[in-house]
This record gives structure tokens, sequence and C-alpha cells, in this order.
């Protein structure tokens, strides 16, 4: 490791000790930023790298409800707003069991670069709860969302801070905790993304990320010649992001051929058709089964327990959780001929995964780049509630693909190095960085 980063990172973890998501995320970008840093002295008298690793302010609250028995039940809230140089604070709520400061802050500081890639006015921010919205009912999850935004609702607004949806928060849950601002502020604001259609919300949000992964490993496919058609590919995950991913690798031509959950995944080398993925909807959105379900529905093979980095593809798209992609897989993947991999989850590559692609030169679309399609759509439904209008969905996907072919190009612009390599990383990380540092050298210090 380079002796300035690991200086840098000993601070880093003595100022937040046991926060190892957190630690990654700021060690992968470090390595990116430092050398920059150093031809680049103005950011480094300003120490610009150490203020974006410090939330400008983080919230943690209790949030107590009543469960269907009428038993009292406690989880943790939190917000982190970590960054508003460039706009409001804007990212997602993740309700899961395994939420806790340091995912939610690894998250935040992701989502500060992310969304200055976007080329949207948006700052970056992450928020939740440890409450496993999981076997609750309709009923019980409205009690905790009342309680979580009463307090909430405090620190957000339109022009401040503005949460969406992530792991564990959907259309109701951004219902339900849309309509309790409402109701304490007595204003019909664009506070939430995420939102119903009939009620502020954008057309293709639901489908923004998993396309924009697509659209991005389409763009990284053009640098040599190439595209997605006919491609043979595998995606982690059968949830929002995965499904839509799944739907655009369809329309570009290409095969899906597995997809997963936290049981195991389905190998189906036919490919997931329209059809097939219509099922995985309805599996997946409605009955909220399991994915060995569409093994027994369709007579493939299910691997229980396992991800499906080992079966051959041409292009991986990670689109589950952090940490999911090992560098034993990751080798895997490139020993079985995938030379795409574009990231649709965040931080779905441990370190060691990322240098099994770089050494291998492979197209490596990290999240903070691939996956900004979600939060790009986020910051035009934003656009549009400010604008009291709606456009149409092909005026929505239209801007989306827009959006990502510019950060393709931001990433050329920082990661294209002397052999013609790109270093995806290294250009998202620089690209990011510029935009976030620049205002805040002009804006002084605060």
């Amino acid at each position: 490791m380079d002796p300035r980063v690991e200086q840098f990172m000993a601070q880093v973890k003595a100022k937040n000790p046991g926060e190892a998501e957190f630690h990654q995320a700021v060690m992968e970008v470090a390595e990116s930023l430092i050398p920059f840093i150093e031809e680049n002295p103005r950011y480094k008298h300003a120490k610009i790298l150490e203020r974006m690793t410090e939330p400008e302010r983080v919230i943690l609250f209790r949030v107590p409800w009543i469960d269907d028995k009428g038993e009292v039940q406690i989880n943790k809230g939190y917000r982190i707003e970590m960054s508003s140089a460039i706009g409001p604070y804007k990212g997602g709520l993740r309700f899961h069991p395994t939420v806790n400061l340091g995912i939610l802050k690894f998250l935040a500081f992701e989502q500060v670069y992310k969304n200055s890639l976007t080329t949207l006015s948006m700052g970056g921010g992450k928020g939740g709860s440890d409450f496993d919205p999981k076997g609750k009912s309709d009923n019980e999850v409205m009690k905790f969302c009342q309680s979580f935004m009463t307090e909430l609702s405090r620190h957000v607004g339109a022009n401040t801070d503005i949460p969406a949806g992530d792991i564990g928060v959907g259309g109701r849950e951004i219902g339900f905790l849309f309509g309790q601002y409402k109701r304490l502020r007595n204003e019909f604001t664009g506070v939430l993304t995420g939102k119903g259609v009939d009620w502020g919300g954008s057309l293709i949000r639901p489908e923004a990320t998993g396309y924009g992964t697509v659209y991005f490993a389409e763009e990284m496919l053009k640098t040599r010649g190439d595209s997605m058609k006919g491609k043979v590919v595998t995606i982690s995950g059968s949830g929002n992001v995965a499904q839509f991913a799944t739907e655009k690798a369809n329309d570009l031509g290409a095969k899906v051929v597995a997809l997963s959950d936290s049981s195991g995944f389905i190998y189906d080398p036919n490919g997931i058709d329209a059809e097939k993925l219509a099922y995985v909807m309805e599996l997946k959105n409605v009955r909220r089964g399991r994915i060995e379900e569409y093994a027994e529905k369709y007579g493939v093979e299910y691997y229980a327990g396992e991800k499906p980095w080992g079966i051959k593809c041409d292009v991986a798209l990670p689109c589950a959780t952090e940490n999911e992609v090992n560098e034993e897989k990751a080798e895997t993947l490139v020993k079985n001929g995938c030379f795409v991999v574009a990231e649709g989850a965040n931080m779905p590559s441990t370190p060691g995964a990322i240098e099994v692609y770089l050494k291998n030169k492979i197209l490596y679309g990290l999240g903070k780049a691939a996956n900004a399609g979600g939060v790009a759509v986020s910051g035009l439904e934003m656009s549009q509630n400010s604008l009291r209008l709606r456009w149409t969905r092909e005026e929505v996907d239209e801007r989306l693909h827009n959006i990502m072919i510019e950060i393709h190009k931001t990433c050329l612009k920082y990661g294209t190095e002397d052999d013609g390599f790109i270093n995806y990383v290294k250009g998202a990380n620089i690209g990011g960085f510029v935009k976030v540092a620049d205002s805040m050298l002009a804006q002084g210090i605060v």
C-alpha cells in the first residue's frame, strides 16, 4: 500500500473504530485520490478528502411503535447527512436488521461521489433503521414508518434532505413515510423520491437502477467495438434492480441465465425471457416467494446457499448486496471468460475482487458509476416535483440514458491510462471528487 494512503487510513480508522464497511469504502476512494491530490495541492492544503470523510451531521434516534399484538417495539433510526456542497442531501433509507452506523456511513460516503457523477445538483446522505419489514403486516409497517418519520421530519425537506428508498423500503414504505410527513408539516412537497406516480412520483424510477447499470455496461462494451447483443449475462439478486437489469439486458439482445436471492441461485441456460421474468416479478413482488420456486416451475438447476459467479458468462451484474464477490469468485469469473462486470449493488466486490478485475484488465464498472441511474432518476423526480409536472416514460428514459453516457464520459476523462486501458475505479472516484472538492473550496471552511 502507498504509505500516504496507509497513513490516511490509520487516521480514518482511529476516528471511526469498528466501521469495517466505511473503512473499505474510504480506502477504495483514497487509493485513487491521494496521488491525484498530491498533484493538485490546493485540495491537500484545504484537507478536502479529510473533510469529506466526516459527515456534516449524524442523526441517531429511537423509533418506538406498537405491533399487532399490542406490544411495544423499539428500533434505532439513523440519518447520515454526509455532504451538501453541491446540493441538498440525497440518498436512500434502508430498513434491514443489518443496518448500523458503519454501513450507513459507507453508503452515504459512496452517495456523495455517485450523486456528483450524475451531473445533477445533489449532495449525499443515507439513512434507515434496523427494523425488518419482512414478516410484518401492512399495519405494523405503517406504525413503524409513522414513528420513524415523526422524528425524521425535523431534519428533512425538499430543499434540505430528500430521502428515497433502498433495501426494505419500497413503494409501500415510501407512501407511509410521505403521508406522515405531509400530516406533520401540512405541506405537499417533494421531500421523498420513489413516490407513486399519482402523487408526485416519476415514471421509470423503479426501473432506473437496473436500466442504468445495463446502459453503463453497453457504454463500456462500445469502447471495444462491442455491444450487449448476444452476451450471456449472470445477475445476482432477484429484486427491483436485478429484475429491470434483466429486462434491459433482454431488450439489448443479451441472454440472462442466472438470478439469485439470499437462499441460493437458479441457472437457466435457455435464458430468462420476458415471460419468465414476469413470473419472477410476480413471485418476488407479489407473493414474496423464494427464487427456488422458479427452478421448480421451469425445471432448471437450483444451487442452495450459493451465488451465480461460478457460471460461465460474458457479463456479470452483481445486483444484490455489498461484498458478495470476493477474490476467489472474481478469479473464477475471469477464468470462465467473463470480461465485463457492472455493479448494480453498492460495493458488491471486495478489494481483492477489484484487484483481480484490474489485473486482468476487464471492463469493470464500479457501483458509484454503474448504478447511479437510480439516484439520477430520483433527481429527475425532484425536478418534476419543483415544476409541478410529469414527464413521459420516453422522456425520463432518454434523460437517464444520457446521464449514464455522461457518467461514462467522465470515467474516460479521468480513468484512461497511458496504455489505453480504462480504469473506471480511478475515473469514477476522481470524476466524482473534483466537482464536490471545487465547490467546497469555493464555499470556504464550512
